[in-house]
């Protein structure tokens, strides 16, 4: 298992450098530097020299991939591609294009980015699991029906709809929470009810109607009719050994979601002012600040790339059988 995780962790590499390049490349085609300082100086009458100070004070100055001027390594090393990235490979983030820290706005929004993601990811996955397997339990019956019709228009539904919905019922008519907002401690627990309810609602309809099928589809299988030959009952075979046997696909769906832990929910967190690492990429974005987008993109890689590696590793637990050399 070691040599695995030891050869995983080496193939992420090129990985990550292709990342790198296709997010350097796609925003330097939609962007060019004397347009980031533009922006950047906040003025529309800016003179050339006050863009060419701007451009060497953030090493834009330099040409993006190959410096012909330079010689040796330093064609490479003398690039705005080299001087942004390389640095990202031992997790130094460097300063955004207004100068502050990245690593320590990260540190401090990956907190506000928890506190909405974790609890709805928890909730979504034991509600999800809850339900479905109720719906398989009375599978054919008019109930599975009309729940499958219920997930399909919670499907259909905007996620907005939810967001703006819950704002304007739990917010402003009922007062029960806060429209938007965020605070630290304790105090934060009234700012992230409201956001974790609707993700959970939001996410209902797809994830009740996967788990239904992986579930409907398990326990069609050989073991759980012998099961059933013993004279055990329904509860038992539904909940003991089919729930058992399903975690691997549901290890395989929960992968997607680890990544989104850490790097918020752009649409929550910018409706909901919270704080956190979604709004934070979104504004990189407004601003094109490059060193914010690249370090955001390179985390979100990172961290899919630990999940995997750590869904094998569940593999392995979860059914003793599969064995990694």
């Amino acid at each position: 298992m070691l040599n695995y995780i030891i050869r995983r962790s080496l193939y992420a590499i090129p990985i990550l450098l292709g990342v790198n390049i296709i997010t350097f490349v796609l925003f330097f085609v939609v962007n060019t530097p004397d347009q980031m300082a533009r922006l950047h100086l906040g003025m529309k009458r800016v003179t050339p020299e006050a863009i060419e100070k701007w451009k060497k004070d953030h090493n834009y100055h330099l040409p993006r991939f190959w410096n012909g001027a330079e010689s040796g390594f330093e064609k490479i090393t003398q690039s705005i591609f080299y001087q942004k990235s390389v640095g990202l490979f031992v997790l130094r983030f460097g300063k955004s294009d207004e100068g502050r820290d990245i690593t320590h706005e990260i540190g401090k929004r990956m907190w506000p980015s928890l506190a909405i993601a974790l609890p709805t990811f928890l909730l979504g996955i034991l509600v999800n699991i809850t339900v479905s397997m109720f719906i398989a339990f009375v599978r054919g019956s008019y109930m599975d029906i009309s729940a499958m019709v219920l997930c399909v228009i919670i499907m259909s539904i905007s996620g907005l709809f939810y967001i703006i919905g819950g704002q304007f019922l739990f917010g402003k008519m009922l007062r029960l929470v806060p429209i938007s907002g965020y605070d630290s401690g304790f105090s934060a627990v009234k700012f992230v009810i409201l956001p974790v309810v609707i993700g959970v609602i939001g996410g209902i309809g797809g994830g009740v109607r996967w788990y239904r099928t992986l579930f409907l589809e398990e326990i069609g299988k050989d073991y759980i009719r012998t099961a059933r030959s013993k004279g055990l009952t329904e509860t038992t075979v539904l909940f003991k050994h089919g729930l058992k046997n399903t975690l691997i696909p549901i290890l395989t769906g929960v992968v997607v979601i680890i990544p989104l832990l850490f790097m918020g929910s752009l649409v929550m967190e910018a409706f909901f002012g919270i704080p956190g690492l979604g709004s934070y990429t979104i504004n990189a974005i407004n601003s094109q600040d490059f060193n914010i987008v690249r370090a955001m993109v390179f985390l979100g890689s990172v961290l899919y790339i630990v999940g995997l590696i750590l869904t094998d590793i569940c593999y392995s637990w979860v059914d003793p059988r599969i064995r990694f050399e």
